[in-house]
């Protein structure tokens, strides 16, 4: 994004994103030609995607480019697949050779794929059936996607989506597009040496097309172009895959060949509604610790009065006159707010988890901020992800370990073994179960057999030696004496009344900060389900540290009601109440559902909402964390403040 499309007043708040594209790595080499040099054409997924027809997803499943019912030809001897990275094939990826010849800067004029192609009523069925649902094909010209061009209604700007339509549908038939024409922008870096750097393709419906040449030559006559290609679906029908090939010089230079896919939609009504969160919960933050601060200097200031007067003076009507009395809930507990809370094993894994989360997800977004993760490097973003919340596993460790420590824990072989396997193995048993639905549907996103045992080998082979280590570390080291001590006997703790009820104080405590996310969430659930590139960790970087600030004030605010209530059972209230946003997330998934999808079978719903729980689960963990530690900081603070004999 250039900065003369920013709002100047948040100019200043880009300024890391902006050095981001100075510091862009693209993840790839690039690729010298000479002219006539054979330029490499891969082929990926087809992927579901909305069209002007229906403006809803109506497919979660993609199909491999040589699935057999499409047809497609194959190279001489089988395709073979490309090497990719362990994200890329966890997204479904699926990228192998194929027959195109493209050779640098040299036009070619319907050229026939390979010899006609018979399509049987079933397959043809198939077809029509993924054309209706506006499937997308998937190619790739040097690492850089094929797309499509257009135009945004409401900024005027061009840009390209990656794919392009395998149909379309006209006066209520399906219609194959089984001529591509290739548009590829190379660009002359230096004398008689050529980059490719950028590619459209316009597909067409040729009803009339047929290969001429014989051997190796591929020449084809494309027919008429008003005369369309229609699969019935009562009898055979014989299709012939055509292409041409088109070269146009450019002045894009490698750097920015790029530049066309990333496109913003809407972006001064992103960063209006961006910046307007940030202001809004600012101001709220600002008011919430004003208000703290003045009223916990007073309440520490009138106890430790009280203290230094003696025991015997409580009686003293000028000390009720004082208002000690009445706002003195929160310090009449001192003896019990330290008592270890209800399964607290259980807690301290979370706890963990959510450490382990915050520090991966802090140091995805950083990294992708700078442009480590840049989108040239297909699947990066996840590759990263499991590496790092793999290596961090030392963190979750650790931290579950102090906080079982501070509870006075003494199962600790329950810890070391709950810590590294709890949270991992219902992540993963959920999405292997969903997998066997995606499997079972032949869908390309299925994700290998031997790439799960990948994923086995290197969280057994890492992130549990690692969390081990960092249990047992936590273990040795010693703990700090909590600033008071804990009575023997527990206080008897009033009934709640009110918004200080678990349940309503979990669902106002949540709605802030999803109200910080849910602007970026949409684009998120957008480059998931409608195959778009996300790549605005600008935003994404501010919508975070938002996140951060306001899940640990809400929380503090509510714990601060709860102990002036005298209920100290407060860990486990600041844990569920900040990540209370989580089910806030699953029903933004519910409507994003019934507004932006609809899958023509219940395993596509099935998938949807199993994935969504899981991303609601972890987000339950993340957010979770990060309202409990700052709790804990906040009451030790306090308590700690006390002069207590």
């Amino acid at each position: 994004m250039r900065l003369s499309e920013l709002p100047s007043g948040v100019i200043a708040l880009v300024l890391s994103s902006q050095l981001a594209s100075a510091f862009y790595l693209p993840g790839l080499t690039p690729s010298n030609y000479k002219q006539g040099d054979l330029v490499q054409l891969n082929v990926n997924r087809l992927t579901p995607s909305q069209s002007e027809r229906e403006t809803q997803i109506q497919s979660a499943f993609s199909f491999d480019y040589y699935h057999h019912a499409f047809h497609f030809c194959e190279p001489e001897g089988g395709a073979s697949s490309a090497s990719q990275s362990l994200g890329s094939i966890l997204f479904g990826d699926r990228i192998q050779s194929s027959p195109f010849q493209l050779h640098m800067a040299k036009n070619e004029t319907c050229k026939a794929v390979c010899d006609e192609v018979t399509m049987d009523p079933r397959d043809s069925k198939f077809v029509n059936g993924r054309i209706w649902q506006n499937f997308k094909v998937n190619m790739l010209v040097d690492g850089l996607p094929v797309g499509q061009n257009f135009e945004d209604r409401d900024t005027g700007t061009n840009f390209y989506q990656p794919g392009f339509l395998l149909g379309q549908v006209k006066s209520e038939k399906p219609r194959l597009h089984n001529h591509f024409n290739f548009l590829i922008d190379y660009n002359e870096f230096r004398k008689g040496e050529y980059r490719v750097v950028g590619i459209q393709v316009d597909p067409e419906s040729l009803g009339e097309s047929k290969r001429t040449g014989s051997g190796t030559d591929f020449s084809a006559d494309c027919g008429n172009s008003a005369v369309p290609k229609q699969l019935s679906e009562t009898g055979n029908n014989k299709v012939t895959w055509t292409y041409s090939v088109y070269w146009r010089r450019s002045k894009v230079t490698f750097a920015t060949r790029w530049d066309k896919f990333l496109h913003v939609y809407d972006p001064k009504i992103h960063w209006l509604a961006l910046v307007n969160s940030a202001v809004i919960f600012m101001f709220l933050i600002g008011i919430v610790s004003t208000i703290l601060r003045r009223t916990l200097r007073k309440d520490i200031a009138r106890y430790n009065r009280l203290d230094q007067l003696g025991l015997d003076n409580m009686g003293d009507t000028s000390l009720e006159d004082d208002g000690v009395q009445e706002d003195s809930g929160w310090k009449l507990i001192h003896g019990d707010v330290f008592r270890p809370p209800r399964n607290s094993l259980m807690l301290a894994v979370l706890v963990g988890n959510g450490a382990q989360l915050f520090a991966m997800t802090g140091f995805l977004i950083a990294f992708a901020l700078v442009g480590f993760l840049s989108p040239s490097n297909r699947g990066s973003l996840a590759t990263a992800m499991i590496l790092l919340y793999t290596f961090f596993g030392f963190i979750g460790g650790y931290t579950s370990s102090r906080a079982y420590k501070s509870f006075g824990g003494t199962k600790w072989k329950q810890l070391f073994t709950y810590t590294p396997s709890v949270v991992p193995m219902v992540v993963f048993g959920t999405f292997f179960l969903l997998n066997l639905f995606v499997w079972a549907r032949q869908s390309s996103g299925a994700v290998p057999f031997t790439t799960m045992l990948v994923i086995v080998g290197i969280w057994f082979v890492i992130s549990v030696p690692l969390s081990l280590i960092g249990s047992w570390v936590g273990f040795r080291q010693n703990m700090a004496d909590a600033p008071v001590r804990t009575n023997q006997i527990p206080r008897q703790i009033p009934p709640a009344t009110g918004y200080l009820r678990p349940i309503p104080s979990m669902l106002a405590v949540g709605v802030l900060p999803f109200g910080a996310i849910f602007i970026e969430l949409f684009f998120i659930m957008n480059s998931l389900w409608s195959s778009r590139i996300y790549y605005m960790f600008g935003f994404l970087f501010l919508s975070f540290g938002l996140l951060i600030v306001t899940s640990a004030a809400v929380t503090i605010m509510m714990v601060y009601f709860v102990l002036c209530a005298e209920n100290y059972h407060w860990q486990w209230r600041a844990f569920a109440s900040s990540g209370a946003s989580a089910g806030y997330v699953f029903l933004y998934a519910l409507i994003y559902y019934a507004r932006m999808l609809s899958f023509s079978s219940l395993t596509g719903g099935l998938l949807y909402l199993g994935y969504s729980l899981v991303l609601s689960f972890l987000w339950f963990i993340l957010t979770g964390f990060i309202g409990f530690s700052a709790c804990w900081v906040f009451v030790h603070r306090i308590y700690g403040s006390l002069k207590i004999d």
